[in-house]
């Protein structure tokens, strides 16, 4: 770098000796041309006086051209010329035609001499052009100024300037210019080594202590060689590679936090010694109303006012550092919210406090749920147990009333009939322990990849009849777009179905039972609205259950097994009911893009599981 510098400066030094050698020749031409053009003008007479005819042109150059050439201060000056100034070659005096009136050369005189380069050329080229001009073959170049007699142009003046005269006057100062350059950057070389041993001795220190940056790993340098601003560059190298490492991971680790925070259902805020947002949950805009942008970063009192109960509560705990037992609030918005706050602490320091905050309504809902899983798997065990004591009994009774049956034959008619009766209603209690093993029993899933609008108009074309009868219109409501879902066709299909049909046998003085299918946040919501008369509220907790039903003739398993299938496929089934107004179940799967990997079997064990 400092020899670059030297160097540089000799450059700028050699182009300046050389751009003033050719403007001093330039600035003595033209003083020469200036002087020859003031003895030109003293040298020419009054022609009014002679007998020279002054209204012929000719006449007149011939005259001053005869009186310019018999001046003796004229001619003195361009004898003098070539000896006095060392760059200067010849001097000329041109008439408008171009012929020399007078010239250093008396062979000349009265000739038409040739034009030559102009010496701008040279004075207007860069460094490098400069040199090739001048040390190229020997050239004449010009300098030029128009000659005025009596304001009149009569004709010019010119001035030879010689590029071997150049040469010759320009290459003693630039050899002694570039020795004093070479001499210059080799000792700005070797002070340069000089002060780089003393300027990088404490390198050293440092050394040491980007070994203990890189855990103790001391980097060699090559053998024979002992740079220590080398050794510390590999050091800084391997420290920048370790922060680009950890500057990944970080940032992996943050889209995989956010990712999860953005898909959790809880409200989680983090927060940091100083009460300041470094973390928060998708969620949490739904409770406070407000941007996770527009939190994160905030202090406790800039995000919570007294105004309100949770803000009250939060600021409280923040200035006595309390921790805030699991209780419920009801938000400004109506909302009720489940919410604790933790402050977290390490080796006796608090280092941050996490807020958790759940909605009280889907806290119940999950609770019903889990309830309501329970109770089908208590109910599932009882049924497999109760099913296998009762089918080897039906199985003997049938035996033996068949036995019974062929030896009554000659009997009366009429106690053939009772036999009959009696094999009938056993037949018939056989088929309902049949549907409840087959309720419980653990299923093979054959999913498929399929369009959830044409299960739905399937359903609608499946439950045509059954409405028509009721004098129920099925309206379907569903996306232009597909609905792509990954089920088992059969077992959804039935799942719709018993919902359907349940709406329908709801509306016993017909009405319109609308079918409407809507997908949000990876997931597809199918709705079942009826007008019927609604569900009572004191029943409602219950309709999930199995055998439970409000209809003389149901057998309350058709919502049951909804619910198990909808399960089985990682989904749910809700509902709203109005009494007089109707029901709204939906039913909810995930899309195919996001539905989880495929189960060989499930059943009760998943049931438990899921609760």
């Amino acid at each position: 770098m400092v020899a670059a510098l030297v160097s540089g400066a000799s450059y700028l030094y050699i182009s300046q000796i050389l751009r003033q050698r050719i403007s001093t020749a330039h600035e003595t031409a033209m003083y020469l041309a200036s002087q020859v053009a003031f003895l030109a003008n003293n040298a020419a007479p009054d022609l009014n006086s002679t007998r020279v005819d002054t209204n012929n042109p000719d006449a007149v150059r011939r005259g001053i051209a005869y009186y310019m050439g018999t001046d003796r201060d004229l001619n003195t000056m361009l004898d003098s010329v070539v000896g006095s100034w060392p760059t200067v070659y010849d001097a000329a005096i041109l008439d408008s035609d171009g012929k020399a009136i007078l010239d250093t050369d008396p062979d000349l005189v009265g000739k038409k001499v040739a034009d030559r380069p102009d010496f701008n050329e040279i004075e207007n080229a860069g460094f490098r052009r400069k040199l090739r001009l001048v040390y190229s073959s020997p050239t004449i170049y010009e300098v030029r100024m128009p000659l005025l007699l009596n304001g009149v142009a009569f004709g010019s003046i010119r001035v030879g300037v010689s590029t071997i005269f150049l040469r010759s006057e320009l290459t003693p100062k630039l050899r002694h210019a570039i020795g004093l350059s070479a001499v210059a950057i080799l000792c700005s070389l070797i002070l340069a080594a000089l002060l780089s041993r003393v300027a990088l001795g404490p390198l050293e220190h440092i050394n040491r202590s980007l070994d203990n940056m890189t855990d103790g790993r001391e980097l060699k340098p090559p053998e024979g060689e002992h740079d220590e601003y080398g050794l510390v560059s590999q050091k800084i190298a391997n420290l920048g590679r370790q922060m680009r490492d950890t500057r990944e991971i970080f940032s992996a680790l943050k889209n995989n936090v956010d990712q999860i925070m953005s898909s959790l259902q809880d409200g989680l805020m983090l927060f940091t010694r100083d009460s300041k947002v470094v973390l928060v949950s998708a969620a949490v805009e739904r409770f406070l109303g407000r941007s996770r942008g527009e939190l994160l970063g905030r202090s406790v009192r800039e995000i919570f006012s007294t105004d309100s109960a949770l803000g009250a509560l939060m600021l409280d705990a923040f200035r006595l550092h309390h921790n805030v037992e699991q209780g419920e609030l009801e938000m400004p918005n109506g909302r009720r919210v489940q919410m604790s706050l933790d402050f977290i602490h390490e080796k006796g320091t608090q280092i941050g406090a996490l807020l958790t905050m759940r909605d009280a309504e889907s806290a119940r809902r999950i609770e019903d749920e889990i309830e309501l899983s329970r109770r089908i798997s208590a109910s599932g065990r009882v049924t497999r147990g109760v099913a296998h004591e009762v089918k080897n009994p039906i199985n003997a009774i049938v035996l033996h009333l068949q036995l019974l049956r062929n030896k009554m034959k000659e009997l009366d008619p009429d106690t053939s009939r009772h036999v009959d009766i009696i094999d009938s209603e056993i037949h018939r209690l056989d088929r309902v322990v049949q549907i409840l093993v087959d309720f419980t029993r653990p299923r093979d899933l054959r999913l498929e990849d399929t369009d959830l609008r044409l299960l739905l108009d399937e359903v609608s074309l499946l439950a045509a009849p059954d409405a028509a009868q009721h004098g129920v219109k099925v309206v379907r409501e569903l996306p232009e777009h597909p609905i792509p879902v990954k089920v088992d066709i059969d077992f959804i299909k039935q799942a719709i179905l018993n919902v359907v049909l349940n709406g329908v046998q709801a509306m016993p003085n017909g009405g319109s039972l609308t079918i409407a299918a809507q997908c949000s946040d990876g997931m597809v919501i199918t709705e079942v609205r009826d007008q019927g008369t609604g569900i009572p509220g004191d029943v409602q907790e219950k309709i999930f259950e199995l055998y439970f039903t409000t209809k003389k003739e149901g057998s309350g398993i058709g919502l049951a097994q909804a619910y198990q299938i909808m399960q089985w496929h990682y989904g749910s089934v809700d509902f709203e009911s109005v009494e007089g107004k109707g029901t709204t179940f939906r039913l909810r799967l995930p899309l195919a893009e996001t539905h989880p990997a495929p189960v060989e079997e499930v059943g009760d064990a998943l049931v438990s599981r899921k609760s």
